[in-house]
């Protein structure tokens, strides 16, 4: 933990020495409670409050989750993209350890309308880029889009999770089973010769169980704008077919304007923050503490 402390103390140093604006110009102090590592939330939160009593600033505890969703807000120094998201919005989130629907009302308000039951699609595509190489490799789900992008996704029929089930909850646990046990009975011959096809089957199988869960709460809620976030949000066959079924409810969809914006980062917490600043959101340091399991309410 001292380590981590010495780290971002460093980096907080570095970015104070070199940041164009003055410490005495910032409004308030943004920081992430949670969900994630309680011990890396400890280390952010206790810096937080440290520069927040150093500096008599008020501070803004923002879900990870979402700073996710406020990355399709972030703008570039010239003020762009221009954009006018309307609400409700519908949110899909999508990370290793998340995948969730969320109907945005308005600024900062948020009920959780369809999440993971086990494995979120991240994990599954981290999952399934292990077996099909059989070996150990972390992230996969970059490694299963570029090897998808020449394989046949027709190739192996694996089933479409949660496809018949009436609410917009998602699960990947039992599609990642299915993959390994045909791997297992394909060989390490004919696994080696078709990993492009296992990829593309697995990443159409994965993705279009998100297709149907979209259009079911499209079609459930008045939606105005649709709005994607979250690591594997990168992935250009999961926009595709979400731009697809937005299309299909003439609903806009809106994504981070840059792949850099995607996985997490602080400035999609910036932004957030910014957001609930402006409803009074900040809190007094000494409220804030980390929550491991934080959800969206």
């Amino acid at each position: 933990r001292r380590n981590h402390e010495e780290r971002i103390d460093g980096v907080v140093e570095k970015a104070l020495k070199s940041a164009r604006t003055k410490i005495e110009d910032i409004d308030a102090i943004a920081v992430t409670f949670g969900p994630g590592l309680a011990i890396a939330l400890g280390v952010g939160i206790n810096k937080a409050k440290e520069l927040a009593k150093l500096y008599k600033k008020p501070l803004i505890p923002v879900n990870h989750m979402e700073g996710h969703t406020y990355a399709c807000f972030a703008k570039n120094s010239k003020g762009k993209p221009e954009r006018d998201i309307l609400f409700p919005a519908l949110v899909l989130l999508v990370s290793g350890a998340h995948t969730e629907l969320v109907y945005m009302k308005k600024h900062t308000s948020y009920e959780v309308i369809g999440k993971t039951r086990d494995d979120a699609a991240g994990e599954a595509l981290d999952k399934a880029a292990r077996i099909i190489l059989n070996e150990h490799i972390y992230p996969g789900g970059s490694v299963i889009e570029r090897l998808a992008l020449k394989g046949n996704e027709n190739f192996l029929p694996l089933p479409i999770p949660m496809k018949q089930s009436k609410d917009l909850d998602f699960s990947y646990s039992g599609i990642k089973t299915a993959l390994l046990y045909a791997v297992q009975e394909m060989g390490d011959k004919e696994r080696s010769a078709h990993m492009s096809d296992l990829a593309a089957s697995f990443q159409k199988s994965v993705f279009s169980s998100i297709s149907i869960k979209v259009r079911a709460a499209l079609d459930k809620y008045k939606i105005c704008s649709v709005l994607v976030g979250g690591g594997v949000g990168a992935n250009e066959y999961l926009r595709n077919i979400v731009r697809i079924e937005a299309k299909k409810h003439k609903t806009p969809v809106y994504f981070p304007y840059t792949k850099k914006l995607y996985g997490d980062n602080a400035a999609m917490i910036g932004v957030a923050a910014f957001y609930k600043g402006l409803d009074a959101q900040a809190k007094d340091f000494e409220t804030v503490q980390r929550s491991a399991r934080a959800e969206l309410h």
